[in-house]
């Protein structure tokens, strides 16, 4: 799979889980839109994936980077509360963002083998 179409994935699921995770609370937090405002970021700078373009793919990662380790405090609080929703919910975008910083270094060390 090509970095670009990981980014998109992750992206859409950040965009979509958020906004579903934020509309359906019954005391909706502001921080439940961070994963939104990630996943757009992520989609906006998905054209500049390009061969040779390294500053978009390296700002993927790092954005999504530090999205997968800040999504660990909402699962243990999810956990904490027993609300079987928000682990899924989570561990779903968890898994998604996991899934993309796979593909990205891998398609890092590809391109390094390569030179």
């Amino acid at each position: 799979m090509k970095p670009s179409q990981a980014n998109i994935i992750n992206a859409a699921t950040l965009v979509g889980l958020g906004l579903y995770a934020y509309l359906t609370s019954h005391s909706p937090s502001p921080t439940a839109l961070i994963p939104v405002g990630i996943g757009a970021l992520l989609l906006a700078i998905t054209p500049w994936f390009k061969p040779g373009r390294k500053v978009a793919a390296h700002i993927a990662v790092g954005l999504t980077l530090i999205l997968f380790v800040s999504l660990f405090k909402p699962l243990s609080g999810a956990l904490s509360r027993a609300d079987n929703a928000a682990m899924i919910r989570v561990g779903i975008m968890m898994a998604t963002s996991l899934f993309a910083l796979i593909v990205f270094i891998r398609s890092f060390v590809l391109a390094r083998i390569k030179k």
